[in-house]
Parts: structure tokens; sequence; C-alpha cells
């Protein structure tokens, strides 16, 4: 099972990576045609703003895997550990909820602007839903995991 985390973080990584690579030779490309020869490459600007908003939901599913959002810990730290726990599996439970609502709202969503198409690019617009779908879902499976082992851990009363 951790090989497979591994092998998709790993894939993740470099998907991230590529999309940013690809954005920041697109605007620079178009930055230097717009101030060098006076002219532009229009479809940089619809491509950038596609792959920006996959970048952003890859890293999302690459920030949740690796524990790396935003955690306050102020009202938590003073919980005893087994409170703690109960704690994260209500948390968890409600994120999880959180991503059954956005996997839901995406796909209807996708579906209904998948035949929209980019004016420049001719890309569909529903890709952009797509990117959340797939985050939603991945989150997801990761929370699934999460709630079955901090489960566990709760009733074998084994401390984290």
């Amino acid at each position: 099972m951790k090989s497979l985390n591994s092998a998709i973080t790993k894939l993740l990584e470099a998907l991230v990576v590529i999309i940013l690579t690809t954005m920041s030779c697109l605007v620079f490309l178009n930055v230097v045609l717009r101030y060098g020869f006076n002219s532009s490459i229009n479809i940089t600007e619809e491509v950038s703003r596609y792959l920006f908003v996959w970048l952003a939901f890859l890293g999302a599913i690459l920030a949740f895997n690796e524990n790396r959002h935003v955690n306050v810990t102020m009202f938590t730290s003073r919980l005893s550990p087994h409170k703690q726990k109960i704690l994260h599996l209500f948390t968890d439970s409600l994120m999880l909820f959180c991503c059954y609502l956005l996997i839901t709202g995406s796909w209807v969503q996708f579906k209904l602007n998948l035949n929209n198409m980019a004016p420049i690019s001719g890309i569909p617009t529903g890709i952009t839903y797509l990117a959340s779908f797939i985050a939603g879902s991945a989150i997801a499976i990761l929370l699934i995991i999460r709630l079955f082992a901090n489960a566990n851990h709760l009733i074998k009363g084994e401390s984290k």
C-alpha cells in the first residue's frame, strides 16, 4: 500500500512540475513577444489559466497527503490524547462530507460545461471542473484510509 501511495505521489509531483514548467515557459514567451516584438500568442493566457487550476488542485492533493495544510492546534493541544482522536474522527468525517459535496458539484459542472468551448483554444471549459472532481475524489480516498486507521487506533486504545 505504501509503495502504491509513493508511486502516485511521485506521479503527481511530476505532473505538478510539468504544469509549472509549461506555465512558466508560456507566460515568459508571451511577455518576451509582447515587449520585444509587439505581438503575442493568444492561446497562452487560456492554457495558463487551465493549467493553474490543475496545479492548485493537484497541489492540494499532495499537501493533504503529506498533512501540510494549515493546522490550528491552539484548542486541540489542550485536549487529552483520547479526546484528540475523537475530535480527529469528527473533523475527518466533516471533511469527507465536504469532499462528497465537491465531488458531486464538480461532476455536475463538468458534464454541463463539457460542450462549452473556450473561445481561443477550443478546450472544453468542463476540464477545469474535472480537476476539482479528481482532487475531491483523491482527498476522499485519503480521508477514508485515515478514518479507518484512526478508528482502529481508537478502538484498540493505542496512542498516535
